[in-house]
């Protein structure tokens, strides 16, 4: 099967990166914080709109469908949030001005995960009116994956027909993340009496939390992941006390734990509130650790193409996934979310070619 005669229209490699970079200058330079993501999601349906590719639109989410759809085929969901976190305030350079120094894209969005999006947009235009595909080719372009708000890719399933395996596109170096940690967040309360500063008092909240932290701290969790390693616990905040001669009633904390794909989150949140010597609440239990086997024929095609497993301490929308899914994607995690954010111009270059490899391989 020849995938470069079955484009919309007829276009060469560069043109397809050239026009991707356009639609991801375009994105870095429209604000598009959770929940905030209207023009940008305008901008993907422009795009698809000059490749005469038919699409839909719930909230900020677009996504839209290969042109020989056949319901008796399984389905691979190629999917790429357009949403950014805020600008942090350590930003040297304009966040919403996308510009080019020494083959490095700067702006906000850029790496997380505008440069995934648009790879995965490009090949999906590549694939788009080919025929004979083995899988039907979903795409969307999601809203709400920074804030895992109730219009992301979650609150969009329902909508979408079964997936049955699925390509998350974010910055990976285009190595595959063949597993995802969860997250559970907890509420601790410590308490103890309160009382003036000035009068003696042994059941302090604040020194009470003392051995709490390093309860914390040393804990250790017996299952170890092959893929993720050790379950990760953090104790991350802490608040307590109005003022200075006043012994307050109780400490809070917030902890952060990372899951493995050796425990469900229910486990985990059992475990601890049986365990832990403070009252302890769960914020949730979406959160699942994700996974897809090294031998699913999807990670073969990538690893034929000499690219390396891993696992992935970073949370994404694979969280929302029951289907076996690939995290995957051009550009470096370690700087998202960073200060002056930028993605190497061939980081897209070689993704979507990389995107275009693994699928047809994967597709045949």
């Amino acid at each position: 099967m020849n995938f470069s005669q079955v484009l919309p229209y007829k276009m060469t490699q560069q043109q397809r990166t050239d026009k991707a970079l356009n639609l991801l200058k375009q994105l870095i330079s429209i604000q598009s914080f959770s929940s905030e993501e209207d023009k940008t999601a305008d901008a993907i349906q422009d795009w698809l709109k000059d490749f005469d590719i038919p699409f839909e639109r719930i909230h900020n989410n677009v996504f839209a469908k290969n042109k020989f759809w056949d319901d008796s085929k399984p389905t691979l969901l190629l999917n790429s949030h357009h949403d950014t976190v805020k600008p942090n305030k350590a930003y040297t350079k304009d966040p919403f001005n996308p510009h080019i120094e020494d083959g490095k894209l700067y702006g906000l969005g850029s790496n997380d995960a505008g440069g995934c999006l648009v790879s995965l947009l490009a090949t999906f235009t590549h694939f788009y009116a080919a025929k004979e595909l083995s899988h039907n080719i979903l795409i969307v372009a999601s809203m709400e994956e920074e804030s895992a708000g109730e219009n992301s890719l979650r609150g969009l399933l329902p909508s979408l027909p079964k997936i049955d395996v699925a390509i998350v596109g974010e910055p990976t170096l285009m190595d595959l993340a063949i597993a995802e940690k969860g997250l559970i967040v907890f509420d601790a309360i410590i308490k103890g009496t309160p009382s003036h500063a000035a009068h003696p008092n042994n059941n302090n909240s604040i020194y009470n939390t003392i051995e709490v932290l390093e309860w914390f701290k040393n804990y250790k969790f017996k299952k170890s992941s092959e893929a993720l390693g050790e379950v990760k616990m953090t104790v991350t905040q802490i608040n307590a006390g109005s003022q200075h001669n006043v012994v307050p009633a109780q400490v809070e904390l917030v902890i952060d734990v990372r899951v493995n794909d050796a425990y469900s989150n229910k486990e985990i949140a059992d475990l601890l509130k049986s365990e832990a010597p403070c009252e302890l609440q769960e914020r949730g239990l979406k959160l699942n650790s994700s996974k897809i086997d090294r031998n699913h024929a999807l990670v073969q095609a990538g690893i034929a193409l000499g690219r390396k497993t891993y696992g992935s301490p970073t949370l994404s929308d694979q969280a929302a996934l029951t289907c076996q899914s690939l995290k995957l994607g051009p550009g470096d995690s370690t700087r998202s979310h960073s200060a002056d954010e930028f993605i190497y111009l061939d980081e897209i270059i070689k993704g979507i070619d990389l995107y275009i490899k693994i699928l047809s391989r994967f597709l045949k």
